[in-house]
């Protein structure tokens, strides 16, 4: 038997550690004095000042990796953005060849004989493969230690989750210090840009970096303490209350970063070749600027999901279990925030535009509110007139509407030019669907809309044809969240339901989609014959639709009922620790922390919950 030295570090000796290795990473203060400055000629003394300025980054960056030692081992060849790629083609790689094992194999075991691979054995092949990420369990040091004889399976698999944790930071962390040494320290760029643009491309990307720094840094004391890593998530925990706060206010700067970018590349020449200089060189591999502007929103993200998977390889009622529980709270709480701060300026921008589109004939109603959202528009066509065989002759059989559907709130209009006009108007909880069956092509794709109250407070009804199959249903769903779908919602419990993974990214179009990631599964709820689908997401819960081609569905019952077991599991240890640990401390002093949700909400434009319907 192996006793395993567990960490006993109390959070005032964590804070201790991290205001040490703070100290060893601080660079000099003289960032910032280029962009303060007045922008200097291409010669002269101030091209002198520049030459100097850029001994002294130098330095600095020759300073901070004295103290970086990035883990004791070569720095990983991975650049973040390769590093998740990677990774991800790797999940579906190990869910692919997972469906091929035989039934009733133990986790964690190899069949003799027969050639069959379990997941977790798997899993460690496919990252040992040839331009693969690192393993822990290659370090020379771990090799010489005798450990990987001694230790029992489930401990090694837990090493690699851990030590994947902290490889992929120092990705990031390598990936950061491109953006910051070749873009944003860049005289030639700096040069094309006023200390405003900058702030609008940058941001807090300096404060981001500082807390990268010391977040590897604590990292790497812990793997110095010992080979055999005993936990990480407790130093998760404590920079995602006392520093990761930095994520939120660079995550909610975004929305402005974007539409900043867009606009300086149009308008100032010199930049935009600066900067088409700067993404041609072999430094950033072929990535875009944009590509590294986006670092922070993929890293608190990635980081949740890879604390979710040492979660779910902890041992239940254990101290690793409580501490992951613990981290992953907080890097949620992190998560909704961002969420919250985008979501509310992306809405109320659009509210604002869309009001002003808008002409109300008779009652006119108050748009513009924090508690209200766009969810779908688009438009469909109002059959007019009665059905005979007369009217189904005329052209005039429908005329087209336009709707705007808002989280509680329905708004049916006509098109003028540019305007809208308001022809009706319906609270979302009063609407009701009936699908109607394909009765030649004039009535395809047809369903009726009630409206049990509307804006004359009277019951009516409109028949609604839309351009396909996939449009009827997307509308549907979304007019009445409540309506049952054909497959069961993962909240249901049912012990199998479909399911598939994500084979590509998808970003998305409308307000009703979902934005995906390679590796993402989800529970299939709906499936159009003309190559839709709609989904809930198991690690966060989010439902959309999404295009078939993006995925492919887990035919395995094992496999589907394993990733359901993962996604019960986060959901219920995420419940049970939420009485435990209260209020947070750290990111908003004096804020409570809300009733944390079955699941957490990524901040891209996706369908509402129907438990706001009503708001």
């Amino acid at each position: 038997m192996i006793t395993y030295r567990t960490h006993s570090i109390q959070s005032k000796e964590i804070k201790n550690l991290s205001e040490q290795t703070a100290t060893a990473c601080t660079v000099k203060e003289t960032r910032g004095r280029t962009m303060n400055s007045q922008q200097p000629d291409s010669d002269g003394p101030d091209q002198d000042n520049i030459n100097i300025r850029s001994d002294q980054i130098t330095f600095e960056l020759e300073n901070r990796h004295e103290h970086l030692k990035l883990l004791s081992f070569d720095p990983p060849g991975f650049l973040y953005q390769e590093y998740r790629d990677t990774s991800k083609q790797q999940e579906i790689e190990q869910r692919r060849q997972q469906e091929n094992l035989s039934p009733g194999i133990k986790t964690g075991s190899v069949v003799a004989g027969s050639g069959v691979i379990s997941p977790p054995v798997l899993q460690l092949q496919l990252r040992n493969s040839a331009q693969s990420l690192s393993l822990w369990q290659n370090l020379e040091a771990v090799q010489a230690s005798g450990l990987l004889t001694q230790l029992p399976h489930k401990e090694i698999i837990m090493q690699e989750a851990m030590f994947e944790l902290v490889t992929s930071e120092a990705s990031y962390y390598k990936s950061l210090e491109i953006l910051e040494t070749h873009f944003l320290r860049n005289p030639a760029l700096i040069n094309t840009l006023s200390q405003s643009d900058m702030h609008f491309l940058f941001s807090n990307i300096e404060e981001v970096m500082k807390a990268s720094e010391r977040f590897l840094m604590d990292l790497e004391h812990r793997i110095e303490e010992s080979i055999l890593i005993s936990e990480v998530c407790d130093i998760v925990s404590h920079h995602a209350v006392e520093h990761f706060s930095v994520f939120i206010t660079y995550v909610i700067n975004q929305v402005y970063q974007e539409k900043n970018y867009r606009r300086i590349l149009e308008g100032n020449q010199a930049f935009r070749e600066a900067m088409a200089t700067l993404e041609n060189h072999p430094r950033v591999r072929g990535l875009s600027f944009t590509s590294f502007l986006i670092l922070p929103f993929q890293r608190i993200t990635r980081l949740k999901l890879l604390v979710q998977n040492i979660l779910k390889k902890a041992e239940e009622n254990t101290d690793r279990e409580a501490n992951a529980i613990k981290a992953h709270q907080q890097l949620e709480q992190i998560v909704k925030e961002c969420n919250e701060g985008v979501r509310k300026m992306s809405r109320t921008e659009e509210l604002i535009s869309i009001e002003k589109t808008l002409e109300f004939k008779s009652k006119s109603v108050p748009i513009i509110s924090h508690s209200r959202w766009l969810l779908k528009k688009g438009e469909v066509q109002l059959m007019a007139g009665p059905k005979s065989t007369r009217t189904m002759r005329s052209r005039k059989l429908y005329q087209p509407v336009y709707l705007f559907l808002f989280n509680n709130l329905l708004l049916v209009t006509k098109r003028s030019g540019d305007k809208f006009q308001v022809l009706d108007s319906c609270t979302r909880a009063m609407l009701r669907t009936e699908d109607l069956e394909d009765q030649g092509q004039l009535l395809a794709n047809v369903f009726n809309l009630k409206l049990l109250e509307n804006q004359e407070e009277r019951p009516v009804s409109y028949m609604l044809k839309t351009s396909s199959m996939s449009d009827k249903l997307r509308w549907m769903c979304t007019l009445t969240p409540n309506r049952r779908t054909r497959f069961m919602s993962t909240s249901a419990h049912q012990p199998d339901s479909p399911q598939v993974q994500c084979i590509q990214s998808y970003s998305s179009q409308e307000p009703d989609e979902l934005s995906t990631e390679m590796a993402d599964v989800l529970n299939l709820l709906e499936r159009t014959d003309d190559g839709w689908m709609m989904g809930e997401r198991l690690h966060d819960g989010e439902r959309g639709w999404f295009p078939c081609r993006i995925v492919e569905e887990i035919q395995s019952k094992e496999v589907r009922a394993q990733n359901l077991r993962e996604a019960f599991r986060i959901q219920q240890a995420h419940e049970s620790g939420v009485g435990q640990t209260g209020a947070r401390s750290g990111i908003r002093a004096g804020r409570r922390t809300p009733k944390a949700s079955s699941f957490s909400t990524p901040w891209t434009g996706q369908m509402g919950d129907s438990s706001e319907v009503n708001q």
